[in-house]
């Protein structure tokens, strides 16, 4: 793609995003204006969350807005920790600019203007968390993610947050905790609303930068949000969605050290009891459709507990696992055989090391005559989306769970596609339909 259609495309792209028209109501009256307050908006992308737009409110009725009419200048700041300039502060670009009301919903006239900002994987002023490494480890966290707008005709300035918005978490209640024999974990989760008869559960388990004790990181680091969109739920005709999060990391062991198998790690007991209490908690859960996945730690830790419990799970979705295959025993490969099974991976993953880790278990699982076990094997993490390179941009290769996250994985180790009665699936299509 040449570079002087890039801006052009992603205008289009972000327009794309919003209603063809606006409302055909207009606001009656003016809405409570407070002097130099703002709303960002927050939309979660393969890479992580960005402050896509920034809703600003007026004292008078409009029916236009000109993008070029605005500034938008960003400050990114943590205690304790020091960031490079290029990181910390400057400015956003506008791409265009309409009248909204106080959410962001593009209406006739109002007294709101929504800026829709340029977002990019590269640019990190974008992001309302940042990657901290501190005492040998790393891990995403939110930050001080301060704004001024201003309107260059009038010198009119913006520089208070009153609100954040962010529909994809905003689907989640981030408030569970669960306390098993002294260990104490945080959860977010999501239940679909009216469903009448027994509906699936989906457990995500996060990466190894999203332990702490605030879900929403667990949900946002790496859109895990999408499993409670309504494309992805339409699949399991609604579903539970359940996000344990680790106060440190799944692959924790005794020691503190990470175990990559080879150890007893010092989460999965608990883990395994918290997943028990929440469907005991909600009978609506069909227990014969628990599905578990996650990536990296998380890969690890869902392997886990498939190791431990194969009779529990209805089957598996795991991306870029960090379990190590010598560390699995052949009793260990029998007991899991019969478990339905879909890894995603990369071959560039330098983290996980497929030909340590995946390669070598699903060989096995093959070779032991396992019915269901697929393996989406890529070159790299591409964009998905086209905009920022298409295949021709590469995310790190540790990052695949952004195929399962996409719903993009639809092919088998062989190259083929995987398919249910002759037709073709993708992960979530070919998970919806498994049961115990």
């Amino acid at each position: 793609m040449k570079k002087s259609l890039l801006p052009l495309l992603l205008i289009l792209f972000t327009l794309q995003q919003l209603p063809m028209k606006a409302t055909v109501a207009k606001v009656s009256q003016e809405s409570s204006y407070t002097e130099g307050n703002y709303t960002i908006i927050i939309e979660g992308y393969d890479w992580g969350p960005a402050v896509k737009k920034v809703v600003v409110p007026i004292n008078n009725l409009v029916a236009e807005a000109n993008a070029s009419d605005f500034s938008v200048a960003v400050n990114r700041t943590k205690e304790g920790v020091e960031m490079q300039p290029a990181e910390s502060q400057g400015g956003r670009e506008v791409l265009f600019a309409y009248v909204s009301d106080e959410k962001g919903n593009r209406i006739a006239e109002g007294n709101h203007i929504s800026l829709v900002l340029l977002v990019h994987p590269n640019n990190p002023l974008d992001s309302p968390i940042k990657y901290i490494f501190k005492n040998g480890r790393g891990s995403n966290q939110w930050i001080d993610y301060s704004m001024n707008i201003t309107h260059t005709p009038t010198s009119k300035i913006w520089d208070t947050e009153a609100d954040r918005i962010y529909s994809d978490l905003d689907r989640f209640n981030l408030e569970g905790t669960y306390t098993s024999d002294g260990t104490a974990l945080s959860y977010g989760s999501f239940e679909p609303e009216g469903a009448s008869t027994k509906t699936p559960l989906i457990i995500w388990l996060h990466g190894g930068g999203e332990g702490g004790t605030d879900p929403s990181i667990a949900l946002i680091a790496n859109k895990a949000t999408n499993y409670a969109t309504p494309e992805i739920q339409s699949y399991f005709g609604g579903a539970y969605v359940l996000v344990p999060q680790t106060p440190t990391f799944w692959m924790q062991s005794e020691s503190g050290d990470y175990t990559r198998g080879d150890t007893d790690d010092i989460y999965n007991k608990a883990l395994f009891d918290l997943i028990e209490s929440y469907v005991a908690k909600h009978p609506k859960i069909d227990t014969d459709r628990i599905y578990i996945g996650g990536c990296s730690n998380g890969g690890y830790m869902s392997l886990k507990l498939i190791l431990n419990h194969p009779e529990y799970f209805a089957a598996g979705y795991i991306s870029a696992l960090a379990y190590q295959n010598e560390y699995i025993t052949n009793e260990e490969i029998e007991r899991i055989k019969n478990v339905p099974l879909w890894f995603v991976h990369s071959k560039d993953d330098t983290t996980t090391v497929p030909d340590e880790t995946v390669v070598p278990l699903y060989n096995r699982l093959i070779s032991a005559g396992a019915p269901s076990v697929h393996f989406s094997f890529y070159d790299h993490v591409v964009d998905l989306t086209g905009f920022y390179g298409g295949k021709d941009y590469y995310f790190p290769g540790h990052w695949s769970w952004i195929y399962s996250h996409a719903n993009n994985a639809n092919f088998d180790f062989n190259q083929k596609p995987v398919q249910i009665n002759g037709k073709r699936v993708t992960i979530m299509e070919w998970l919806a339909v498994q049961k115990r």
